[in-house]
């Protein structure tokens, strides 16, 4: 699935210039970051209620692709720029973290 397709399915707004045309291939919803850490295997989509800096250094490290904040949040400035340094894309949608993930997944992304 594209960035672009996402953004579409999730009705979604976009925090920092990404390419859209970029492949997304799984997708895993959390706040913990550790569990993010411990069970993220792919290269994919982090969605997230949490607006820390902490978000956006775990998936630099876990190599995810793109960020969508969920339940309509956004994060501070500092932490947008913190993403648009690192060039990850950084989303937002109305939707809640369990219909934003069905939505996905009912469009053919899967999960970890």
């Amino acid at each position: 699935m594209k960035l672009s397709q996402v953004k579409e399915i999730l009705n979604a707004d976009i925090l920092t210039y990404s390419d859209l045309n970029i492949d997304i291939n799984s997708a895993c919803g959390s706040d913990l970051m550790s569990d993010v850490l411990s069970y993220v295997k792919d290269q994919g989509l982090l969605l997230t209620g949490l607006l820390n800096p902490q978000v956006v250094r775990t998936a630099e490290m876990m190599d995810i692709k793109a960020i969508v904040f969920v339940r309509g949040k956004e994060p501070e400035e500092f932490v947008i720029e913190l993403a648009r340094s690192k060039k990850m894309a950084l989303l937002k949608t109305k939707y809640p973290l369990y219909i934003a993930c069905g939505l996905l997944y009912s469009n053919g992304l899967i999960g970890n």
